[in-house]
């Protein structure tokens, strides 16, 4: 007789109650689906606010992007600070960006440039951390653990770990990035992994009729029952929601599987980063409320021209055919597209014509979330040192987020020490874009 639940006992983490456990025990095989047996795990996470059919894409230059070669060439500035790659124009008057994005320089009207985000970590551990959470953690770099929520965990406890409808996960990421784990708020809350096994598990649904007859159904709930009895106060359904996705997935694993788009649309977007964009707004459209998108390769040291020329194009595709998707198919007020990475790098080319690392100005840059696009937002210094408007900061940033997701910014949340914390304490939606 298969168990429906396996022979693992759950791990502990945060969320479901005893009670929660008798509402996936009282079951019956006719309502079974996955978003009736994941309805008391989705129950035990929201905060009981009202939910919002929105998302964010999440699009991470890991090893420091260029703020200069990205968004903010500055080519008045001297030789030695200026766009090593020049600068296009765009459709937005007076608005360059740097020579390697033409494509996203067409779509710049769909689209917002930050040149005033700021923070004040230049390690790849802590400025990443900064990023990803709105906090500071400078033990990072030397092997410390990442000590807060990442916004896509975040959305995840507040939201649920998985949509009610369609099954699919709530924070999903495509490559891993330090510090964007659930830290204090336990395993639930990390981003589902589609190159684990938890995609494997995607394939490997067992249908309905396989179950047996209703009878061996109800005695595997009801053994589940009193192993959750015999436990005390189960506080997790983490191994139950990875068995969930071994018997019944919904719709889920079709948003990940490119054969069900438009295959002049995939060949659009084109391979690598691209192919990532596009399964990321696929499963935004399934119910999907945070996608990590991780592109790695910015830590230019040296020979930051060459490098550039490699890895800019890449992006200025991806970016601006999935700009243009978004807007063809009306989704600019659901999903929001964040372009950032952990700082920007040095003003100053160095001796090996490359740049270091550099947190006072970093790259950022947005489009649709139901925002106000079409400008550059806040001003850099004129060799692109320092903000010379109001710094932005990545809580600012992540205030801009929580709104578009609909998330309580003054909300808290309980840390290992059993206390109450805000999960936003400074920040403030960036004025210019709502």
């Amino acid at each position: 007789m298969l168990s429906l639940f396996g022979d693992r006992r759950f791990k502990d983490c945060d969320g479901a109650t005893r009670r929660d456990a008798l509402k996936i025990g009282s079951l019956g095989l006719g309502s079974l689906s996955l978003p009736s047996l994941l309805a008391a795990r989705s129950a035990a996470s929201e905060s009981g606010q009202p939910v919002k059919n929105t998302s964010v894409v999440w699009l991470w230059l890991g090893g420091g992007a260029t703020h200069i070669e990205t968004f903010d060439p500055k080519m008045t500035a001297p030789a030695e600070f200026r766009s090593v790659t020049g600068e296009v124009t765009t459709n937005l008057p007076g608005v360059t960006l740097g020579g390697t994005f033409p494509q996203i320089g067409q779509v710049a009207d769909r689209m917002a440039f930050v040149r005033s985000f700021s923070h004040k970590n230049s390690g790849h551990g802590g400025g990443t951390h900064w990023v990803m959470t709105g906090y500071d953690n400078k033990q990072v770099d030397n092997g410390g653990r990442p000590t807060r929520p990442s916004l896509g965990a975040i959305a995840s406890k507040v939201r649920g770990a998985n949509h009610p409808v369609t099954g699919m996960p709530t924070y999903v990421r495509l490559g891993g990035i330090l510090a964007d784990g659930p830290s204090f708020l336990g395993t639930p809350y990390a981003p589902f992994d589609p190159q684990g096994q938890a995609r494997n598990n995607l394939t490997l649904s067992t249908k309905l009729e396989r179950l047996g007859d209703r009878r061996s159904l109800l005695a595997s709930l009801d053994r589940f029952q009193r192993d959750a009895d015999n436990a005390g106060l189960m506080n997790g359904l983490d191994q139950f929601e990875e068995q969930a996705f071994n018997l019944v997935l919904g719709n889920a694993p079709a948003a990940f599987d490119l054969k069900k788009e438009d295959p002049r649309l995939v060949a659009k977007y084109g391979k690598d980063l691209g192919q990532q964009l596009l399964i990321a707004r696929r499963l935004c459209e399934a119910g999907c409320g945070f996608v990590t998108v991780s592109f790695g390769g910015w830590d230019m040291h040296g020979g930051i021209k060459q490098a550039m020329q490699r890895r800019g194009p890449i992006v200025d595709h991806a970016v601006a055919t999935f700009v243009q998707d978004l807007y063809d198919r009306g989704l600019d007020d659901r999903i929001l597209l964040v372009v950032t990475g952990e700082f920007g790098r040095t003003p100053r080319v160095n001796a090996g014509g490359g740049r270091d690392h550099w947190a006072p100005l970093s790259t950022l840059a947005l489009s649709g979330g139901g925002l106000k696009m079409g400008q550059v937002v806040g001003e850099s210094s004129a060799k692109a040192e320092l903000p010379q408007s109001t710094p932005i900061t990545p809580q600012d940033l992540m205030a801009t987020v929580f709104d578009v997701l609909g998330i309580d910014r003054k909300m808290q949340l309980v840390n290992l020490a059993g206390r109450p914390v805000y999960v936003l304490e400074d920040g403030n939606p960036i004025r210019e874009l709502v």
